[in-house]
């Protein structure tokens, strides 16, 4: 792999995709929602973490399974989530404040 400071977003897409096709992943079809739920369960496992005051890298550890589930999900979708999010920054930047919300 090169340099991890090199990769763009698409890379890590690609080789997370290709990891999870190796290690049979994709081997049985699921649905959406269940792959949806499956990046939703790494969140609430980093949630745990912090409320149990784990150390932070165990905190980095499941934010990090959360980012290669969904860019797993994108590699198989022929998602450009590295667009997406550039097109997300630039509206993000013309927003009110909070959004204009309580929270």
């Amino acid at each position: 792999m090169q340099n991890h400071k090199q990769l763009s977003i698409n890379d890590f897409i690609k080789i997370c995709n290709r990891i999870a096709q190796e290690k049979g992943w994709w081997d049985i079809e699921r649905s959406d929602g269940e792959l949806i739920a499956l990046m939703h369960s790494e969140l609430s496992e980093a949630l745990e973490a912090m409320r149990n005051s784990r150390p932070i890298e165990e905190i980095a550890e499941e934010l990090a399974d959360c980012c290669i589930r969904i860019f797993d999900y994108c590699g198989q979708k022929n998602i450009d989530l590295e667009d997406a999010l550039i097109k997300k920054i630039e509206k993000n930047k013309t927003r009110p404040y909070r959004h204009n919300k309580k929270f």
